[in-house]
C-alpha cells in the first residue's frame, strides 16, 4: 500500500497511517492478502523423513518385486524396507500402497445373490428343521456352565436342553438325543429321517463324532455358510436362547 499513490492527491501514504485513520487493524489487511493468494496443496503434517513419497513408492515396488512370496501385506513390506535401512512408519507404508494400488489382493468372498438375507429359515411344519446352538451362564456354586439347546424352527419349541461344565461335542449331542426321543418316540438308526439340523461352524457341531451320530439318526446336516444367517439370527430364537439359559439356571444343571 505504501507504494500506491492516492487517486485524489497523488501522494503515497503508508499502511500504518491508512489503517490508523480507517480504524482497521493491520493484521486484518495482512490476513486478507494471504487469503487472496492461491492456497498451496495440503501436505502431510510432520517431518517427511529420509525419503519423499515418490521415492518411497519406488522402494516399495522394488520390495514387492524382489519378494519370493505373493500377496504380502503392508507390514511385511514395511519390515523388508526397515531391514534395508529405509526408515518409515507402517501407517505411511499402508497409505502409499493404497494410493498406488499396491495393496495385497483380498479375497472377495463367496458371491451372494441379490440379497443374501432375503429368505427365511422358519419352516411350515414341525420336526422339519431344528436349530442347535450353545450359550453360557455363570453359576454361583460351579462357575461357568455351557448350555446346549435345540429348538424347532416352526413351533419354536425347546425340544432339548443340556448344561455341562465343559462344552464338548459329546455334550452338544445331548439336546439332539432328547429331541429325537421326544418327537420321534425312539432312538435308533434313521429314526429321524426328514429332519434337518441347522447350526453354525462351532467346533462342537462340525466335529466328526457329532456328524456321525446325526447321520446315524437320519438327520440331514445344514451348516450355515460363512457370512450368512445362522440358526439364531432372528428375534424368536434370541428369546428362546435366553429362556434356555434361564431354565438351565433354575434346574441347577451340574457338569
Amino acid at each position: 500500500m505504501s507504494q500506491a499513490a492516492s487517486a485524489s492527491t497523488g501522494k503515497n501514504y503508508g499502511l500504518a497511517l491508512v489503517c490508523r485513520i480507517w480504524s482497521l487493524p493491520r493484521s486484518t489487511v495482512y490476513w486478507r492478502r494471504r487469503s487472496a493468494v492461491e492456497a498451496a496443496p495440503a501436505k502431510r503434517r510432520g517431518p517427511q523423513g529420509g525419503h519423499s513419497d515418490a521415492a518411497l513408492v519406488e522402494h516399495i515396488k522394488a520390495e514387492i518385486r524382489e519378494s519370493p512370496f505373493h500377496g504380502e501385506g503392508y507390514r511385511k513390506v514395511w519390515a523388508g524396507l526397515r531391514d534395508k535401512g529405509i526408515r518409515t512408519s507402517p501407517a505411511r507404508t499402508l497409505r502409499l500402497m493404497r494410493e498406488n494400488v499396491l495393496s495385497a489382493y483380498k479375497r472377495p468372498g463367496r458371491p451372494h445373490g441379490p440379497k443374501a438375507h432375503d429368505g427365511t429359515i422358519k419352516t411350515q411344519r414341525v420336526d422339519e428343521m431344528w436349530g442347535t446352538d450353545m450359550t453360557a451362564t455363570l453359576t454361583v456354586a460351579e462357575g461357568n456352565a455351557a448350555i446346549f439347546f435345540a429348538i424347532d424352527h416352526c413351533s419354536l419349541e425347546l425340544v432339548g436342553i443340556h448344561a455341562a461344565k465343559r462344552g464338548t461335542r459329546f455334550e452338544a449331542l445331548e439336546p439332539i438325543r432328547q429331541g429325537v426321543r421326544h418327537s420321534f418316540g425312539a432312538f435308533g438308526q434313521d429314526v429321524a429321517q426328514g429332519l434337518t439340523l441347522r447350526h453354525d461352524h462351532g467346533s462342537q457341531f462340525i466335529a466328526e463324532d457329532f456328524q456321525q451320530e446325526i447321520a446315524f439318526l437320519g438327520i440331514k446336516d445344514s451348516a450355515s455358510y460363512v457370512r450368512e444367517r445362522t440358526s439364531c439370527h432372528f428375534k424368536p430364537w434370541a428369546k428362546k436362547a435366553s429362556l434356555a439359559r434361564s431354565e438351565a439356571e433354575k434346574m441347577g444343571y451340574a457338569g
